[in-house]
């Protein structure tokens, strides 16, 4: 009985998942849609289809995986010890690249909050700041960051909530419709151009799969979960993003560094869009302290595991991996110098297209994963048919997404990627299980 009032019940999974997914990966959408229109719709549509079956796949991985190391310890299961690296590696690429997008969007709202314009290249110093302070405040080590990070998400909640209930009272159906698709582009490109920043904002649904110890009945209840809480997301993301297109011109949307400011201002006046740009800024944030911890902890784990260098695993007396989020803070800011774009909007687009890429990489390998994962456990006839079914459309979905985001953004992810191989040569021997001949002299 006991144990049973220590694990989460199934409404509580399902709540923490839509949560995990939310973070700060909304803030910026409504202006990357607006440069589309309202026709993005279709994409949301597309992407909660594809993204709920990324879910429920991942979430009977988590279920009937033997192997540690999440989304790694999957594709090892089909690809080996090479399959596993490469899932490991491209997911930390993606976490890197993804944070830096997340420092940017904080920079946009707080310029908007503080009624300053910067050049491209102090938006690019102020986002290495952000991300530099990011970094140390996490040195006190992972409970501070859990209660900071716990708070700050109510600067997104609260406002997207809001938004989405009371929106309506605001709302165009004439602006909404003008809005439709003012650059008249065909429905297929349309979709298109949309599609990565949808994926965006679900980023980290696979990581739902990873309670399947502290959750009642998991079998039964992580799928459920996982599920709802990836539809829940889904229904506030389309519910406030569309609502938002009939209260605002599509072009001061699309134009805008700080898009829910921007909305609650034409609502309700200057003062609480200002309100509402500072509740951003500080969720934003907060949100970036998790994740810069969270990928020292991957970067740890790999480390651990052999994959990546011994010294990403040395770690202080409160156990922070501190030499390690250093390394990772210092490529960060490499890759902000070298985003640097006219365009605040356009240097977040390209981060966003290059870490979806790199994140899709892993997707792909799990969801190849998951035949052999059931057949190991003992998983057979229609019941893995059925699931496998669903991975195959996940897998489909995750193929069109990469498609999606345009060349640039596959030519060098596609860099990265295949780099990985080469950095694999250098760990492989650790894993190779012949002994090395004997020379002859």
């Amino acid at each position: 009985m006991t144990e049973k009032k220590n694990k989460m019940s199934v409404l509580q999974l399902t709540f923490l998942t839509a949560i995990n997914m939310m973070g700060s990966g909304i803030i910026m959408l409504p202006t990357k849609l607006a440069e589309v229109g309202t026709i993005s719709i279709i994409s949301w549509l597309v992407t909660a289809t594809g993204s709920m079956a990324l879910a429920f796949a991942f979430a009977k991985c988590g279920m009937f995986s033997k192997k540690s190391g999440g989304m790694g310890g999957y594709a090892e299961y089909t690809f080996g010890k090479a399959g596993n690296f490469m899932a490991n590696y491209t997911y930390g690429v993606s976490l890197i690249i993804a944070n830096t997008a997340i420092a940017i969007s904080a920079v946009g709202y707080g310029c908007e909050f503080c009624g300053v314009k910067l050049s491209p290249f102090m938006i690019a110093i102020w986002t290495i700041f952000t991300l530099w302070l990011a970094t140390v405040l996490n040195f006190g080590g992972a409970r501070i960051t859990g209660k900071i990070s716990s708070f700050t998400i109510l600067g997104v909640i609260i406002p997207v909530l809001g938004l989405s209930i009371l929106g309506w009272f605001w709302f165009s159906k004439t602006l909404y419709i003008n809005s439709w698709n003012p650059h008249d582009f065909p429905v297929f490109d349309a979709i298109g151009k949309s599609i990565s920043m949808t994926l965006w904002a679900f980023l980290g649904l696979e990581s739902a799969c990873a309670n399947t110890d502290a959750v009642e009945n998991p079998e039964k209840n992580i799928p459920i979960a996982v599920l709802g809480g990836t539809l829940g997301a889904a229904v506030i993301y389309i519910v406030s993003t569309n609502v938002m297109a009939g209260i605002v011109p599509n072009a001061s949307l699309a134009n805008s560094t700080a898009p829910f400011g921007l909305v609650f201002a034409s609502m309700f006046g200057t003062t609480i869009g200002k309100i509402v740009m500072g509740m951003m800024v500080i969720s934003c944030f907060g949100s970036l302290l998790g994740w810069q911890f969270t990928i020292a902890q991957v970067f740890k784990s790999s480390a651990e595991e052999g994959y990546f260098p011994k010294i990403f695993k040395k770690i202080t007396s409160a156990e922070v991996p501190l030499v390690g989020m250093v390394i990772i803070t210092g490529l960060q800011t490499l890759l902000a110098l070298m985003t640097i774009s006219p365009s605040l909007t356009k240097q977040f687009n390209i981060l966003v297209d290059l870490a979806v890429v790199t994140n899709i990489i892993p997707y792909l390998l799990s969801m190849a994963s998951l035949a052999i994962i059931q057949y190991s456990a003992g998983i057979y006839g229609k019941k893995a048919k059925i699931t496998n079914s669903v991975a195959l459309v996940g897998s489909i979905y995750s193929l069109y997404a990469l498609y999606a985001c345009g060349v640039t953004a596959m030519t060098y992810g596609a860099i990265l990627t295949f780099a990985g191989w080469t950095f694999y040569g250098f760990v492989s021997k650790k894993f190779y299980k012949q002994e090395p001949l004997k020379t002859v002299k």
